[in-house]
């Protein structure tokens, strides 16, 4: 029998994050299904789940960067990892709270993560969802928290013991929360939120036991059930009476400010650069506007998240406070299904295309694609990348990831598309400048398969290279470079290091001219000034006679510099 941890390590903290998201992709259709609080619209085990895709992306991120290392990364790079994805990815009032709550563990967990610490983690975690939230309602995730936090505080010394209690106190208290809240009595389902949660604990159980822990039956499946550990039954509605979730929100549940339109319209959503004394002012003035206002993170970075009316005056607001972005409004009705107006018909095809600035964007979206942007250090999500498809409407989506690292990523969101029904085509593009190639040469109006093929083709033919900063001494394929050279990185891999990047840049167009080609684009980073990218097209024109140059303005994007050769 293996020994079990008495040390929650930062190959523990992956492990959780990995079955978490497990748990909840298994779950997730049954969390939607019983989501009637606080509005009734059916996204809490979506929410949830990409929350934590972005929480377990951070802390790949992290063991990535450790790859050439001896030794895994420490307990605080992994557990902040997964707190800063949390925060960033953060969908919906239950991945807020979610956020808040891994925050608050993580902010003990990075001095310790034997027993005593998770004990005080779990603590914290609860005291600070509360704190985040401006009206805190029982018969919710936070008193799903707070049970298992309470649960945890026992004579057990072993890690083991105290994530099993926790997880037993949390399944205990989620029972119970049809009692507390009476829309959920109503309808006769547990909190969404709370059940969320629970496997998210079961996640961490299985992670430090090497066992997953018993589950009750699933909630709204509309049978009963008997536990088979002699506990409480999980998923057993109030009175005993099994009732099925899904139905019982096709019925009157006697609660209209929940369900029939009277509460706030929009969902309103932001990350938010600003310092603590105006988020202070900014939830004071956020509460006037409407309710189920959560505000988390620090350190300068925030989580915005609000119902209100008025979905401007709560971005402005934000604009007052610092530097609001990765703004997402919801409007409830039409997102719930209860808007009755006709949608227009959805178009043939579309481009879904990401891009790493705004610059790019907005070219992009002048040639009639979606766009998804990719911030530096902020690689998007399978569920940005699916709601992307979705706000394309279209009957058949060709999506370009632009990026190597996004491949399991697109494929994910494009197996999630077609089970909506939607024809997906993903062409592995691994750059912007291959993505602007390939969108050069759709055609709408031709044949699904052929357009796919001829903007793969595009998108083959263009060999690509960025222009970096190194960020510490290390081994290339093209010798040590020390903190602070520039790279030039050729179809993936450093060719050049160099000691500024017009250099640089030369001497990598010239690398790749050295095989052929047609046409240059250059991408230029918003830091770079015009004359160098003039200087360049002068250099192409002198050297490569029959070769043309084309120049686009990237905006904030990670790279000075991207080239493509066609």
């Amino acid at each position: 029998m293996p020994q079990l941890p008495d040390d929650l390590d930062a190959v523990a903290v992956r492990t959780w994050c990995s079955l978490a998201l497990e748990a909840l992709g298994r779950e997730r259709a049954e969390i939607d299904a019983i989501n009637v609080y606080p509005i009734a619209d059916g996204d809490t085990g979506t929410n949830l789940y990409l929350t934590v895709e972005s929480a377990a992306a951070a802390v790949e991120a992290v063991f990535a960067a450790h790859e050439t290392g001896a030794t895994a990364p420490a307990t605080a790079d992994a557990v902040r990892a997964m707190a800063h994805g949390a925060l960033i990815g953060a969908r919906g009032n239950s991945g807020t709270i979610l956020a808040q709550l891994l925050r608050g563990m993580a902010g003990v967990l990075a001095d310790g993560g034997d027993a005593a610490h998770l004990r005080l983690a779990l603590t914290r975690a609860s005291a600070a969802a509360r704190q985040a939230v401006a009206h805190p309602v029982e018969g919710t995730v936070l008193t799903v928290a707070t049970a298992a936090a309470e649960a945890a505080q026992g004579d057990e010394r072993e890690l083991c013991a105290v994530v099993s209690a926790a997880y037993e106190g949390a399944r205990a208290a989620l029972a119970k929360t049809p009692e507390q809240l009476a829309v959920l009595g109503r309808a006769g389902v547990v909190d969404a939120g709370g059940r969320g949660l629970v496997a998210v604990l079961g996640a961490l159980v299985e992670a430090v036991t090497g066992q997953a822990p018993v589950r009750g039956p699933r909630t709204g499946s509309g049978k009963a059930a008997t536990p088979v550990d002699g506990g409480s039954v999980v998923g057993l509605p109030v009175g005993g009476v099994p009732v099925d979730g899904l139905a019982a929100l096709e019925g009157p549940l006697d609660c209209p400010e929940e369900l029939d339109g009277g509460g706030p319209a929009f969902e309103v959503i932001y990350l938010l650069e600003a310092r603590d004394e105006q988020v202070d002012r900014l939830r004071t003035r956020l509460d006037a506007l409407g309710d189920s206002l959560v505000v988390v993170g620090g350190d300068g970075l925030w989580h915005v998240h609000v119902h209100v009316d008025d979905a401007g005056a709560a971005v402005e607001a934000g604009v007052e406070a610092g530097r609001p972005y990765r703004i997402r409004i919801t409007h409830f009705a039409t997102e719930s299904g209860h808007d009755v107006r006709v949608q227009a018909e959805p178009a043939q095809r579309a481009v879904v295309v990401v891009v790493p600035g705004d610059g790019l964007a907005g070219l992009c979206t002048e040639a009639g694609a979606t766009t998804v942007i990719a911030r530096p250090g902020e690689p998007p999500a399978s569920g940005e990348l699916v709601d992307a498809i979705r706000r394309a409407h279209a009957r058949e989506v060709v999506l370009l990831p632009n990026d190597a690292a996004l491949r399991h990523t697109a494929a994910a969101a494009a197996e999630q598309a077609r089970t909506e029904g939607v024809r997906v085509a993903l062409v592995p593009t691994r750059a912007a400048v291959q993505g602007i190639a390939a969108l050069a040469v759709h055609e709408p109006d031709r044949g699904f398969d052929e357009d796919v093929v001829a903007m793969t083709a595009a998108a083959g033919a263009t060999r690509y290279a960025e222009l970096a900063v190194a960020e510490r001494q290390s081994w290339t394929m093209a010798g040590i470079c020390q903190a602070g050279d520039i790279l030039g990185l050729i179809d993936g891999d450093v060719a050049v290091i160099g000691a500024d990047v017009p250099a640089t840049a030369r001497t990598v167009l010239d690398r790749m001219l050295a095989a052929g080609g047609e046409l240059v684009t250059l991408v230029l980073g918003e830091d770079v000034p015009d004359a160098m990218a003039d200087a360049l097209e002068e250099h192409v024109r002198e050297g490569y006679l029959a070769v043309d140059t084309v120049v686009y303005r990237g905006g904030h994007q990670r790279a000075p510099l991207l080239i493509g050769v066609e």
